[in-house]
């Protein structure tokens, strides 16, 4: 397997020595730098160009959603490197906030559940990948009040539409989805429209509803995958 280059954000300097043993336990990632800030986080990923940024949602210099801004700033900047996002906070709307320019290459996870290095290094070699982790404890209070039909929605889904919402948690828009599928834009409209409309997301606004379909179809994936 090839080696993954991991940089570290988190201004806790305890947390900060453990998720460092914690990659460095691993033969197959390479810590190539650590950070306690946003602008120290983005130096960083200038200098080394990680492969996956690993960083805290709050740090200074506002304590409130640099690991946000620190994945928006790079997917602009260096589109190829992943970003698994850390919280204490169950707040869905971070993770709304993390995919909704796109899920690739992107995990939101809650610290309490990042229990040990298996945890974390899944995470890590998924983002690597371009794969993306959402907590699914996040997945549930997004859409709580309809947590039960969650799976009798997805199962409602013909296998268009199935299709259709993979591609849409890939982050493509609806030319490009249209485009791999070789259909009309228009059909696709159609079956997202359906797609929402089943799994009760029909009176959201429309990126909203997009990243909150993703979001189930992810959590749904992570509960029947290996």
């Amino acid at each position: 397997m090839n080696t993954v280059r991991v940089a570290l954000a988190e201004d806790n300097v305890l947390l900060r020595e453990g998720m460092s043993r914690l990659v460095a336990a691993n033969n197959d990632f390479e810590l190539v730098g650590v950070a306690s800030d946003l602008p120290q986080l983005l130096a960083l990923v200038a200098e080394q160009a990680p492969d996956v940024v690993v960083t805290d949602i709050r740090m200074p210099p506002t304590g409130t959603d640099e690991g946000i801004k620190a994945a928006s700033w790079v997917r602009e900047h260096y589109p190829q490197t992943g970003v698994v996002v850390l919280s204490q906070y169950v707040a869905p709307k971070y993770a709304v906030a993390l995919l909704e320019h796109g899920s690739a290459g992107r995990a939101y996870l809650l610290k309490e559940r990042v229990a040990s290095v298996d945890e974390l290094a899944r995470a890590i070699r998924t983002v690597a990948s371009g794969g993306s982790v959402i907590d699914p404890t996040v997945v549930d209070e997004l859409v709580k009040a309809r947590a039960a039909e969650h799976s009798s929605g997805l199962s409602l889904l013909t296998a268009r539409e199935s299709q259709i919402l993979g591609e849409m948690a890939q982050g493509k828009s609806n030319s490009a989805i249209a485009a791999a599928l070789y259909v009309t834009e228009r059909a696709v409209e159609k079956h997202t429209n359906s797609i929402f409309a089943k799994l009760g997301l029909s009176e959201e606004k429309d990126v909203n509803r997009r990243v909150k379909a993703v979001l189930v179809f992810l959590s749904h994936q992570g509960a029947n995958g290996p």
